[in-house]
């Protein structure tokens, strides 16, 4: 069976620590901008108590074993710039996804994405011996769609009307993955982006 336990790892750009409520100012100075909410489906918190609430639910489905989150902090400039976790945990069948996944603004087109991924699937792949690592995304986000596909992931497919956004329209789900075969190649694909 996989070790579902809360981790802290870190790269050169970024640390990855289990989400704790003590996050939660950090985390809602960094949630300000409302482009990062337009795919992911909750609302964005608009007060701290909201944050807080949010964080309530997320560490709730962390002690049912349905997630494993993580703020994500830059090293460079010392501060919580989002939020990734691991879901859809599959113990028995040594599987997982990556996802939930946001950055304030200044952190986007970074490396502190890239940076994420690498440590998540390195992680993953090396100490919880998964053999499938998935990732899905808003079909209209193609910029994410992107992103996941030079990380060298596969494109599986389209899961239509997966899910009911906040404002009631539907959200075809795209899905990509990284089985364990793929990982030695994708590790050196990361680690070269990484250099550059």
């Amino acid at each position: 069976m996989m070790n579902i336990e809360p981790v802290t790892l870190q790269g050169s750009l970024v640390r990855l620590e289990p989400l704790r409520m003590e996050y939660a100012s950090e985390l809602y100075d960094a949630s300000q901008d409302p482009a990062i909410w337009t795919y992911i489906p909750v609302k964005q918190p608009r007060s701290l108590l909201e944050m807080e609430h949010l964080i309530a639910s997320i560490l709730q489905k962390q002690s049912e074993g349905i997630c494993l989150p993580f703020i994500i902090t830059s090293l460079d400039h010392n501060c919580v710039v989002g939020e990734t976790r691991y879901l859809s945990i599959m113990p028995h069948d040594y599987g997982l996804e990556i996802g939930w996944t946001w950055l304030t603004p200044s952190a986007q087109r970074s490396g502190i994405n890239t940076e994420c991924k690498y440590l998540l699937l390195r992680h993953a792949f090396e100490d919880m011996s998964a053999i499938r690592v998935q990732f899905k995304t808003h079909h209209l986000n193609t910029r994410s769609q992107r992103a996941i596909e030079r990380l060298g992931a596969v494109k599986e497919g389209v899961l239509r009307n997966h899910m009911i956004m906040p404002d009631g329209s539907y959200r075809h789900s795209v899905y990509y993955s990284v089985i364990e075969s793929e990982w030695p190649s994708i590790k050196a694909r990361l680690e070269r982006m990484m250099e550059r």
